[in-house]
């Protein structure tokens, strides 16, 4: 075994992009590690790849659906932050012990700072597409960032325990009208109309595959900012990446190394 072994864990996990991404700043740090994929057949499967990593055999994981809830339930101390989601997207193991913590906001605020410079989260009007466990990332996100957020949902009952949880309103259509902007943390594409926006509005897709989902696509045509999952993975693999590694991700392109890899999956 190497000296330093993480990965991602998830099922489905063929199409992640983690661990080029991953891989590509470990080569270029000439770090003695690896950083594999793990697909855990179900909920106890997970549990026996998190026994082997409080066994020494991990220094960490990220993981993914659909584990990111169970792994905030094992473990033995959690951040703040994966606590307000709910779920953690970052093991990392200590001397038996589990921690959990979330990156996914600071990958969705990374991604609106590349994307979308000229966009002002602490004085944000956001409107936030679902209430599961990418919708509470964001969510907490964007309120630790100053924003206020309102969540629209198809199930209102959802939508008002995530609001109560972590600060946010409820609201419906009628919200978009005022939105600077709209995070979709939808699995498909949301029905929402996108000429009520304002025309300076700006549009996230939390997804990656596609890169450019028929949302971002239909924003693009209208004149609208869009900002892609892709923008928002990286950034929420950096301060994993020096978690798992203890050194910051070097200077490599691991959005060519990612597009790469999508491009050769098509």
């Amino acid at each position: 075994m190497t000296r330093l072994a993480a990965g991602v864990a998830g099922n489905p996990i063929g199409h992640s992009l983690s661990p080029a991404i991953h891989r590509a700043w470990i080569a270029a740090a000439e770090l003695d590690a690896d950083y594999r994929p793990f697909e855990p057949a179900d909920a106890a499967d997970f549990d026996r790849l998190l026994d082997s990593g409080r066994a020494g055999e991990l220094r960490g994981l990220n993981v993914t659906a659909p584990f990111k809830e169970q792994a905030l339930v094992r473990a033995d101390l959690a951040s703040r932050t994966a606590s307000a989601c709910g779920s953690a997207n970052l093991l990392l193991f200590e001397d038996g012990r589990l921690r959990a913590d979330s990156t996914d906001g600071a990958g969705l605020v990374a991604a609106l700072s590349e994307q979308a410079p000229d966009l002002r989260l602490p004085s944000c009007r956001a409107v936030v597409l679902g209430a599961g466990g990418a919708a509470r990332a964001a969510v907490a996100a964007l309120r630790d960032a100053g924003a206020s957020v309102v969540v629209i949902n198809r199930t209102r009952s959802r939508a008002e325990a995530l609001a109560a949880d972590l600060g946010a309103a409820v609201g419906g259509p009628e919200a978009l009208v005022a939105a600077d902007l709209v995070v979709n943390a939808l699995s498909a594409a949301p029905d929402i109309d996108l000429s009520a926006l304002p025309p300076d509005a700006v549009l996230m897709d939390m997804t990656y595959r596609p890169l450019e989902t028929a949302f971002l696509a239909a924003g693009r045509a209208r004149g609208l900012v869009a900002v892609d999952g892709l923008a928002m993975l990286i950034g929420q693999a950096r301060p994993s990446f020096e978690a798992l590694f203890g050194v910051p991700p070097p200077p490599v392109d691991v959005r060519a190394v990612a597009l790469a890899v999508m491009g050769a999956a098509a």
